[in-house]
């Protein structure tokens, strides 16, 4: 009786040890898949190594080089222009379209989330494929743009110097749109409907009432998914590798392909752990901002 009543009188979980057995087995998979590999790619880092030969002590100069080599602070601002195209015109065009499909209570809608939310099961490569196709030369793009009297536009997207990474941009923001249009529209059907009818009868119309009712309410819907975006854009990787291969020049390279190119193709190793080290800082300092504001919103 006695060990019962101090059971009972305990903090939920108790024993703790009992608790740490459970999630034993989630941690040693964590550490093994990604705690130790990001810790033996630090370590990496410090060294100048080919991947097959006996590496050098370089200390935190692969770290400079990330910062000064004009190629790869290129690729980190590339990486921010593409968050805009992959994280900013997704929420709001997710936004409205949620909005507009909340309010209208259109029919057919679980047959249109799932239209919407289809390039998220098609693999990157496949969407890389029909774009680039889309982009080319004589592709369907151009044949719109040639059929509408618009000649003057016409160009190879994917080869100009001024268009490539925009043209990349736009792959990204329709294939997220979809995603975050699903997650804001999942936030909404979960509002009080008495809250929008409070709101329509102090006057509210449709823009105030999205404003007031339906945006504070999904500020958690909101930061999971500029969370998902964000990251994508900062990790692409097939896209690019599929469309452009960072070309023309190096007008598309992003941290992700430079860490393939300077590993694989360069045989610089240390280097390419460097760039993938920073890149993992850099997404888990916005990943966790984000979680921060949305938390305090």
């Amino acid at each position: 009786m006695a060990a019962q009543k101090v059971r009972q009188h305990g903090p939920p979980g108790e024993p703790r040890r009992v608790a740490w057995l459970y999630l034993l087995p989630a941690l040693l998979v964590y550490g093994a898949f990604a705690l130790y590999p990001l810790l033996r790619a630090g370590w990496i880092s410090l060294y100048d190594w080919d991947g097959l030969s006996v590496g050098s002590w370089a200390g935190l100069s692969n770290y400079t080089d990330v910062l000064t080599d004009e190629r790869l602070r290129a690729a980190l601002l590339h990486a921010l222009v593409l968050m805009v195209f992959y994280a900013v015109l997704p929420l709001l065009i997710g936004l409205v379209l949620a909005g507009i499909m909340h309010r209208s209570r259109v029919r057919g809608l679980g047959f249109f989330r799932t239209v919407v939310f289809l390039p998220q099961v098609v693999a990157m490569v496949v969407i890389a494929v029909a774009w680039r196709r889309v982009y080319a030369s004589e592709g369907s793009l151009n044949s719109v743009l040639s059929a509408i009297g618009l000649d003057s536009l016409t160009r190879g997207w994917l080869g100009d110097y001024t268009f490539a990474l925009p043209s990349v941009g736009v792959i990204g923001t329709w294939f997220e749109t979809g995603l975050v249009t699903v997650l804001l529209l999942a936030g909404l059907s979960q509002v009080p409907k008495d809250l929008y009818e409070a709101a329509r009868l102090d006057g509210a119309g449709p823009i105030r009432e999205f404003l007031a009712v339906s945006l504070p309410s999904i500020r958690g819907e909101i930061a999971v998914a500029l969370t998902l975006t964000v990251i994508a854009s900062l990790k692409t990787f097939d896209l690019i590798f599929m469309t452009t291969k960072g070309g023309p020049g190096h007008s598309t390279t992003v941290p992700s392909y430079e860490v393939y190119r300077q590993g694989f193709e360069q045989g610089a190793v240390g280097l390419a752990s460097a760039v993938g080290v920073v890149l993992t800082l850099i997404i888990f300092a916005i990943s966790f901002v984000i979680t921060r504001l949305g938390d305090r919103a």
